[in-house]
């Protein structure tokens, strides 16, 4: 029981972090230098508790690892800004997922035998359709044309950033409760120079400094819920979160929709989150 409580600690506080975010205000340079520098708090004070045996390959590999994400969650607000939370987070997530499983399947092998092959199939298909029913662009006019080409964009860098996070530590094997402060360091230094020029230093800024620790908090539950309920379920816990910041971008934020796109993007969110779900059964525990 406690595994499952700790493996929804992500779910909750990944799940409603943009949403909580917009709701604080700010840019996306002020929300993200907000967040980096919650999880720096954070991760300094986990850091004299834990107390974990840093070497110069994990502060490299951290740093740049905490880089793409610092890259990654900025152009997802930069997205969101254009086209809103409900359509900007299950499709950043199918993304997100297509792209680690890319690596999962050509790097580090993980699909070694025909169960794990079918599984993995069958959530790419999943995770496919759903972003495109999340997708679904309804009208045609010229701005909402304008904002949907923004938003692809930026949701492109912000898939690259995302997967270089995860997939840097991978492919060096660093333990998570090592990498916790490197990490917190490159996304704080990386926000602060992305952040220069665009007078982020306000109360907006303060204010998501509870969204970085929110963040923080979402990491380490799956830090210790893999070793209690394995990877695959805490892994599959983790996807359950875009459930939060897309039912809360429409009824809590109030983004307009149509009957039509509210039908696909439920839809779309229960593809994305199946797919989740298959690739966790698809890792090593």
């Amino acid at each position: 029981m406690e595994g499952i409580l700790f493996a929804l600690l992500p779910a909750l506080t990944w799940g409603s972090l943009v949403l909580v975010s917009e709701k604080l205000g700010g840019n996306s340079y002020s929300q993200t230098l907000g967040i980096t520098s919650g999880a720096f708090l954070f991760a300094i004070v986990m850091y004299f508790i834990k107390q974990p045996q840093l070497d110069a390959t994990i502060w490299i590999v951290g740093i740049i690892s905490g880089a793409g994400w610092a890259v990654g969650q900025l152009n997802q607000f930069n997205s969101v800004k254009q086209v809103g939370v409900a359509k900007t987070v299950p499709i950043s997530t199918g993304l997100q997922l297509l792209g680690t499983s890319f690596f999962g399947v050509v790097v580090f092998k993980e699909w070694t035998d025909t169960t794990t092959v079918i599984l993995g199939i069958l959530a790419l298909l999943c995770i496919i359709a759903g972003v495109i029913l999340t997708g679904f662009q309804q009208g045609s006019e010229e701005g909402e044309k304008g904002n949907a080409k923004k938003g692809a964009m930026f949701l492109f860098i912000s898939t690259i950033g995302y997967v270089l996070y995860v997939v840097i530590v991978r492919w060096f094997d660093i333990n998570g409760w090592a990498a916790i402060l490197p990490q917190a360091i490159g996304m704080f230094i990386t926000a602060f120079i992305l952040s220069l020029k665009k007078k982020p230093f306000n109360k907006y800024a303060l204010r998501n400094v509870i969204t970085g620790i929110m963040w923080a908090i979402g990491n380490i539950g799956l830090l210790l819920a893999n070793p209690r309920v394995g990877v695959a379920i805490g892994f599959s816990f983790a996807q359950m979160g875009i459930v939060i910041s897309t039912l809360g971008g429409i009824f809590l934020l109030g983004e307009k929709k149509s009957k039509k796109q509210l039908t696909f993007i439920i839809i779309g969110c229960a593809l994305v989150i199946a797919g989740g779900v298959l690739l966790g059964f698809t890792k090593r525990s």
